[in-house]
């Protein structure tokens, strides 16, 4: 408050108010301000807010048997005033006697469900107003300003003021144009406050779907017409509809997770988000920041406040790849979340509520690992509600051409060229392939075959296939290879480079865990991961 202000008059000080709630966009803010500048007025005891919220300490209350209506009441927000005994008592606790009021019991109560002002004058005559006549005579209350606060015909809540001086025409007027102007304070701070929620929602959902949106957009859809992809199609229809949590198995590239944004398209929910959380790429330490959030200063590191992706999620689906990667002593906690809908951050013990339906996807035998104890059984049948099996590629070889066609149109799109039309032999090259990356490798071969002929007559290169059972170890030999030559230290270089790219594109470049390139190659995960950087490999 300006000096102005501080100095004028109690007309003065009434106008700075008004233009002072002006400015606020925090309710709670907004809410102090008020009742700190009202009591400064020295004939002011006792400024309070209540506003109308919905019931949450009926069983508790004082009033209960006199409440008309359990699921909503007066709160006290806002409590501001000093006693003029020695003590100099404040009274800016909202808990407590006057904490709730329910609507038309007592005056508070009576102006919040009636929308009518209250002034009492002489106090001593209409003791019978107040809970406590021994404390209006100490402190020598000769009156009380009541005011309903109303915006757009809705009572919001109830202004009160206790005085130390009879209430006049003149303040009542003043009492009601503020009353009128905390209505409109109101109404705006919360408008304030939502539009701060959504952005932050929206920037939340951003940070997490940006990159899943564009994947998504790359070759989107379910493609094919065979028997397979008919029952696929099948499938999904019966589940998207309902809210039941999906399991999607099968191997790495066949399209797990198209078949979980069609189930998502399909389903109540499309218009909420779904956020992808790929577990296999998650540090072990970092399971739990990942799905739930954290505080600022729960760990080194935590320099912030951070949402997880079950609140980017809520409301929406959350899509669990590679579910079979999490860790066991992270599974118990998404066991509870999934059962009870209920998680905390960590750093934090406020209970959070979230409402997301599950998709998950694994290219393990999820029976199996159960069966070796290292996936909870608990755990997999809450997953395994409605198991969906997406097919190899190599068990659908007649979706091939179909496909085929369709990523070459995409990807000339994209590289803004044209050329003629895929050749039957090309197409039987294609379908004798036995396509062990699945439909991604399909994806990848294409668009490497379409830059290398430069939009002209497309040919491809295909791996030749590995022998039955052949390690995923087994050096890889270029054309005139001779196990007796003698190689240079870059041909040493170059084979160790084309080992290492072989191992990540058949692991679809899963770092750690089981499975992952770094088991297959017999080294650490941080000696792959310098390895990499060192080679320049890049996915």
């Amino acid at each position: 408050m300006n000096q102005e202000c501080q100095e004028g008059t109690t007309l003065d000080s009434l106008k700075c108010l008004l233009l002072d709630i002006a400015q606020q966009r925090s309710l709670n803010d907004l809410l102090w301000l008020i009742v700190r500048r009202l009591a400064d007025r020295s004939t002011v005891v006792l400024a309070r807010i209540w506003l109308i919220r919905p019931g949450d300490i009926c069983s508790t209350c004082r009033f209960r048997e006199e409440c008309p209506d359990q699921t909503r009441c007066l709160h006290l927000v806002a409590s501001a005033g000093r006693s003029s005994v020695e003590d100099k008592t404040e009274w800016k606790n909202t808990e407590g006697y006057f904490a709730r009021f329910p609507l038309g019991v007592c005056k508070v109560g009576r102006i919040g469900k009636t929308g009518e002002q209250l002034g009492i004058n002489e106090m001593e005559n209409n003791l019978a107003w107040i809970a406590k006549p021994d404390w209006a005579r100490q402190e020598g209350i000769q009156g009380f300003h009541g005011q309903p606060i109303i915006y757009k015909g809705e009572i919001l809540g109830v202004l009160a003021v206790f005085e130390r001086e009879s209430v006049t025409a003149d303040a009542t007027v003043w009492f009601r144009m503020i009353a009128d102007h905390v209505a409109v304070a109101i109404a705006n701070a919360r408008a304030f406050e939502e539009i701060e929620r959504l952005k932050a929602q929206l920037e939340l959902e951003n940070t997490f779907l940006k990159e899943e949106v564009l994947e998504a957009q790359n070759f989107g859809g379910i493609v094919g017409q065979s028997p397979a992809i008919a029952s696929l199609v099948e499938q999904i229809e019966l589940v998207a509809p309902t809210d039941a949590t999906a399991l999607i198995s099968g191997e790495s590239g066949t399209g797990k997770e198209l078949v979980a944004r069609e189930i998502h398209r399909r389903s109540q929910r499309k218009d909420h988000p779904l956020v992808r959380v790929n577990c296999a790429s998650i540090p072990r330490e970092l399971y739990e920041s990942e799905f739930f959030g954290h505080t600022k200063g729960a760990f080194t590191g935590a320099l912030k406040d951070r949402a997880g992706r079950f609140q980017a999620a809520d409301g929406g689906t959350l899509f669990l790849d590679e579910v079979g990667e999490i860790p066991l002593e992270m599974q118990s906690k998404l066991l509870r979340v999934l059962q009870e809908g209920e998680y905390e951050r960590v750093g934090e013990e406020t209970t959070r509520k979230v409402n997301v339906r599950i998709i998950a996807a694994t290219n393990r035998k999820l029976a199996q690992e159960v069966e070796a104890k290292r996936f909870r059984q608990d755990l997999y049948y809450r997953l395994n509600v409605f198991p969906i099996e997406v097919a190899p590629l190599r068990n659908r070889k007649e979706d091939i051409p179909l496909l085929a066609a369709t990523f070459m149109a995409l990807v000339r799109k994209k590289l803004n060229c044209s050329g003629r039309e895929l050749t039957q032999a090309e197409v039987l090259k294609l379908q004798n392939y036995h396509w062990p990356g699945n439909v991604r490798e399909l994806q990848n071969i294409i668009e490497r075959a379409v830059i290398s002929s430069r939009c002209g007559s497309v040919k491809f290169d295909l791996p030749v296939p590995q022998a039955i059972g052949a390690s995923i170890k087994t050096p890889i030999k270029k054309n005139g290879d001779n196990s007796n030559e003698i190689l240079t230290e870059e041909d040493m270089r170059l084979r160790e480079k084309a080992n290492l790219e072989f191992a990540l594109q058949h692991t679809d470049w899963k770092f750690y865990g089981a499975g992952g390139a770094a088991e297959l190659l017999g080294i650490k995960p941080t000696t792959l991961l310098s390895r990499i950087k060192k080679m320049g490999i890049k996915k």
